[in-house]
């Protein structure tokens, strides 16, 4: 049995890893399909102010205190939620595996210099820089993913810097030297991919906690004024917790579910690229 079907046997025999993919599936059809599903402005106010779930039928899941559809500020939400996570992941892992690579593959001076410069950067606590960033910049989607991202590559960087120290001395990397390869070749066609497990892994981990973190500067009214997230949702609510609790609850269970099934996708990742679960 080669690698991948191994790989693909694992992770389909795992329930809770296919509970994973078919909820986050869910939410990223839901953010596809947003805009044909619900295509007003979810901005707008439409209805009478604080209907409860249920309580109409135009409504599913009420509108409110401005008299908006929840529903349809949960389905763009999770456009914004899914965007600014994979985004922000995205930059993160690229960042953090370029200057990981480097640092590990080259070592010495330069391994030290950039090692100090993640050590600098990690004694920061990464929410309040990503609040500074977003604070010196324009709020916006664009300014939130790129400062989500800046902060969320150290822990690559380190983890990918292990790796390429542990691998630059394997016998195949040796070899690629002595056929004439170049450091770049070598260290992007023989030794990052096979780094790349543990980076597929905590991928899903980082688009879970951009999600958790755009979601807590949207909370905090730092977010885009002009797109509804689920952040800003469950911020409006919270004045009305007391007396119409769903408009928290819902777009608070929105965030969990998501976030639980991406570590639940990492789990699932995990053991299926685990090569001593492979060979059974």
């Amino acid at each position: 049995m080669s690698k991948n079907n191994g790989f693909v046997r694992i992770l389909l025999s795992n329930p809770a890893a296919l509970v994973g993919l078919g909820i986050f599936a869910t939410v990223g059809i839901i953010a596809i399909l947003a805009p044909v599903l619900f295509p007003g402005d979810p901005l707008a106010m439409v209805g009478q102010p604080l209907l409860w779930p249920g309580q109409s039928s135009e409504y599913i899941l009420g509108t409110d205190a401005l008299g908006r559809d929840v529903l349809a500020g949960i389905a763009h939400g999770s456009r914004a939620s899914v965007l600014v996570g994979i985004a922000a992941a995205s930059i993160g892992l690229v960042l953090g595996t370029v200057i990981g690579a480097t640092a590990g593959y080259f070592g010495g001076w330069i391994d030290d210099l950039l090692v100090r410069a993640t050590e600098v950067l990690q004694t920061f606590p990464p929410f309040i820089l990503v609040i500074v960033l977003v604070a010196i910049g324009q709020p916006s989607v664009t300014t939130v993913t790129l400062a989500i991202g800046f902060v969320s590559w150290p822990s690559i960087a380190r983890l990918v810097r292990a790796e390429f120290r542990s691998l630059r001395q394997r016998d195949f990397v040796l070899a690629a030297q002595s056929v004439g390869y170049g450091h770049f070749r070598i260290a992007v066609g023989e030794i990052l991919p096979n780094a790349a497990a543990p980076l597929i892994v905590i991928s899903s981990i980082m688009v879970a906690q951009a999600i958790l973190n755009e979601s807590s500067l949207s909370f905090l009214g730092m977010g885009d004024p002009n797109i509804v997230t689920w952040g800003t949702m469950l911020g409006s609510g919270r004045e009305y917790l007391r007396t119409a609790w769903y408009l928290t609850v819902i777009p608070g269970v929105a965030i969990s579910l998501t976030v639980m099934a991406l570590n639940i996708i990492g789990d699932g990742l995990n053991d299926a690229l685990n090569p001593r679960l492979r060979v059974r």
